[in-house]
């Protein structure tokens, strides 16, 4: 049952080996497809940069202060609402009170 240095060194050589080895060729040869594929089908009209014609909708100013005003709605929030009501009623006044 004697087993000598050489051969644990070469066993050990062997595995570490096989553990730097690259075993993702067929992975590494498709990485992205799936992200590529889904912007394809997200995609209307490949081609609409090329289109010289103008866009009907909204004229440039109304557009402007559209976006202004939708990006000023994310600097304030928005009033927090206290919904936890429990045993009071929604006018103030408590439970059980008679006027």
């Amino acid at each position: 049952m004697f087993i000598s240095i050489r051969t644990i060194t070469v066993a050990l050589v062997c595995v570490l080996g096989a553990g730097c080895s690259s075993v993702t060729p067929n992975y590494d040869a498709r990485f992205g497809d799936a992200v590529r594929d889904a912007k394809r089908k997200m995609t209307i009209n490949p081609n609409a940069g090329k289109n010289n014609d103008p866009v009907t909708g909204m004229d440039g100013r109304a557009a402007r202060d559209a976006m202004n005003q939708y990006h000023e709605s994310y600097k304030t929030p928005p009033p927090a609402v206290n919904v936890i009501n429990i045993g009071g009623q929604i006018g103030g006044q408590g439970a059980g009170t008679s006027r």
